[in-house]
């Protein structure tokens, strides 16, 4: 098997490139910061957010190269920002246009790229990292609500495309002890009214560890069942 995960350097992403490699897969990371604890991958230094970069970087080929001959490829797109948080009129163009560009765009495009180079392969897997926000609304997280719904219902369209040998899911995989989640806890409650539910779940320890989170990710990424419903979420796979 052949991997792409993006977001590899750190959190759920780590996890899931380190359950891969366990499982003797070939893995490349895709990040602007590499992981050292994780030489036995290839590493590709990009700013998902620069869509000119990550088309520039996908005509030099390397990512078509990395899949040749391979009878087995899964792409997981796992980078995402949780920023900008707070009402509109607060959120700024900048950061607007960051996580649009991060939490969507180079999903899409990294999966269009993916499904081009692994045609003819006969098991290809696409699986967004999606979340509980792009399937319930919260003030303050308009644009990350929007974003992840909006890797769901790309994979609930790719679904019905029915391109031969590929399956898709956008999974939900639960509250994890991340960067994001610290994040999250310093934000103002003002922008955020959700956050005491967010730091009770820190206090309380219910928090999931990122690496043994990546490593259920995967279990359910390379079971038979993924692809079957086009949305899932990791606390009831169904």
């Amino acid at each position: 098997m052949k991997a792409i995960v993006t977001g590899h350097s750190r959190g759920l992403g780590e996890g899931v490139a380190r359950a891969l490699l366990a499982r003797g897969a070939q893995v490349m990371g895709i990040a602007r910061h590499g992981n050292q604890a994780l030489p036995a991958m290839h590493q590709v230094a990009l700013d998902l957010a620069d869509a000119a970069a990550l088309q520039a970087w996908l005509a030099g080929g390397e990512l078509a190269a990395f899949l040749h001959g391979t009878d087995s490829a899964l792409l997981v797109n796992n980078a995402g920002v949780v920023q900008p948080v707070g009402a509109p009129g607060t959120q700024g163009a900048a950061r607007l246009a960051l996580a649009v560009s991060v939490n969507v765009t180079a999903a899409l495009v990294l999966t269009d790229a993916f499904v081009a180079a692994s045609n003819g392969c006969a098991d290809r897997r696409v699986a967004h990292v999606s979340s509980g926000a792009g399937r319930a609304p919260y003030s303050g997280w308009s644009t990350y609500c929007a974003t992840k719904a909006a890797l769901d219902m790309h994979a609930r369209a790719v679904a019905l495309d029915a391109i031969p040998g590929l399956a898709i899911a956008s999974v939900a995989p639960g509250v994890i002890d991340t960067a994001m989640q610290e994040e999250i806890r310093g934000t103002p409650e003002r922008d955020f009214p959700a956050i005491g539910r967010f730091m009770a779940l820190k206090r309380d320890g219910a928090l999931a560890d990122p690496l043994v989170a990546g490593a259920q990710l995967v279990d359910y990424l390379l079971d038979a069942r993924f692809g079957t419903l086009p949305l899932a979420d990791l606390r009831d796979p169904g």
